[in-house]
């Protein structure tokens, strides 16, 4: 790659994409490829965008993001995609720079990136050390239910949480969805994290902008191992411990609450583990902010890995 990264974010003018644009504008070794207002739609101009990419970062529809990689006829752009139309299949690395303790040098080599969804990424972060290393069965009944903010639906959803005047306005505090309990990031969540079978899982929506809670429970008493709370906590804290965007609290070491917009503006995941020691129950907690981590925070990290440069690079 050249000394200054040609970024091209094809889909800048939405959500992830503008936060993504604003953390990279103000750096002097990236150069944002941009198109205007006439040439969006131009699939001309965006091809000669992607092609002249060093990394293209699609922020797109499914189809849009399929439709974008069929358009690189170059062996050396780099595509991270922030869509789901990617994230389960061959040939395509998963943009979770801390899945495993090896895996950067994998990641680092790829040319086709998926970008972690925000809920699958936490419940991914949960699951894949403790089935890793044998404490949760593969083959167990998992259950994940979560809250986040409504701009994890994009324009659309935050226009109707947000204009009373809309046909469509919302006016609920919380309210759930997907209740076919077929969310689009249970197939990475089930595929990533090494699951055998779809967790049952329960998203929710309220009425703040971003943040994020996603909700393990886990009755250690019914595990094979049975592991208490603080042997959770030992596995986390190897797995995670030189991480500096994932942390691990201690057991029992929230007082209080546990607000979903706490992290907001950070790149920061942190695991809380609740629990009731006397019954054998402990709930694994990620918090993270939707829109960073959970999203355009990830898609810099990872960038930062593509580009050999310090991974808090803009964040």
């Amino acid at each position: 790659m050249s000394t200054t990264a040609r970024i091209f974010i094809d889909g800048e003018a939405g959500t992830t994409g503008l936060q993504i644009a604003s953390r990279l504008d103000r750096r002097d070794d990236i150069e944002l490829l941009r198109l205007d207002d006439a040439e969006r739609k131009d699939a001309a101009a965006r091809k000669a965008r992607l092609n002249e990419a060093d990394v293209a970062i699609l922020c797109l529809p499914d189809a849009a993001a399929r439709e974008a990689v069929a358009m690189i006829d170059n062996d050396s752009t780099c595509v991270i995609d922030a869509s789901t139309a990617h994230r389960t299949l061959p040939g395509w690395a998963y943009g979770f720079t801390e899945l495993d303790p090896n895996y950067r040098a994998e990641l680092k080599s790829s040319k086709r990136i998926a970008n972690p969804g925000c809920y699958a990424l936490a419940s991914v972060a949960m699951l894949r050390p403790l089935i890793a290393n044998g404490v949760l069965p593969a083959d167990w009944p998992v259950s994940i239910n979560a809250v986040s903010g409504y701009s994890g639906g994009g324009k659309a959803l935050i226009q109707r949480f947000e204009d009373a005047t809309s046909d469509v306005a919302i006016e609920s505090t919380l309210y759930d969805y997907a209740l076919s309990l077929e969310h689009k990031h249970v197939p990475e969540i089930t595929h990533w994290s090494g699951l055998k079978h779809a967790p049952i899982f329960t998203p929710s929506v309220g009425r703040y902008y971003k943040g994020m809670l996603v909700h393990l429970p886990l009755p250690l008493w019914a595990l094979p191992a049975q592991p208490d709370v603080d042997a959770l906590y030992d596995i986390y804290q190897a797995h995670y411990r030189d991480e500096p965007f994932v942390s691990v609290n201690a057991p029992d070491a929230v007082a209080g609450e546990l607000d979903p917009e706490g992290l907001n503006g950070t790149n920061e995941l942190r695991l809380h583990l609740l629990s009731n020691r006397a019954r054998g129950h402990a709930v694994v907690v990620g918090q993270l902010d939707n829109l960073g981590k959970g999203a355009s925070g990830q898609a810099v990290q990872t960038l930062n890995l593509v580009l050999g440069v310090e991974e808090s690079t803009g964040l």
